[in-house]
């Protein structure tokens, strides 16, 4: 999966909107104003559970804790091919719907018909 396929699909979920807030690189990619998505060069940021993102570090070489983000809850994902797209589309959804369900509870009942 192409970083123009990663950006176009992160931009496909409901309410996503493109933000440059540190300038025109990177692109973050928000939904109610929180970030779910930050996509640099060759690389996508994305939050992930705790649990679930030392499993993947531990899975894939190309995973690393979040660069400049919180190491906890953020992954690093390099995009060499070395990940399936759909793999990539899980994470990407997974970090969406975390962030969504971390919204205030207005904006979350926006979109909580994508949350299932």
């Amino acid at each position: 999966m192409a970083v123009e396929d990663i950006t176009e699909y992160c931009l496909s979920k409901p309410g996503a909107v493109k933000d440059y807030p540190f300038g025109p690189d990177p692109l973050v990619v928000k939904i109610g104003g929180k970030m779910f998505a930050l996509l640099s060069g060759s690389s996508i940021s994305l939050k992930c559970d705790p649990a679930i993102a030392e499993n993947l570090r531990e899975q894939y070489e190309a995973i690393t804790p979040g660069y400049h983000l919180s190491k906890k809850h953020w992954n690093s994902i390099r995009v060499d091919g070395s990940i399936q797209g759909e793999e990539l589309q899980d994470m990407i959804d997974h970090s969406y719907r975390l962030v969504v369900k971390g919204l205030p509870k207005a904006e979350r009942d926006k979109w909580s018909s994508v949350l299932g």
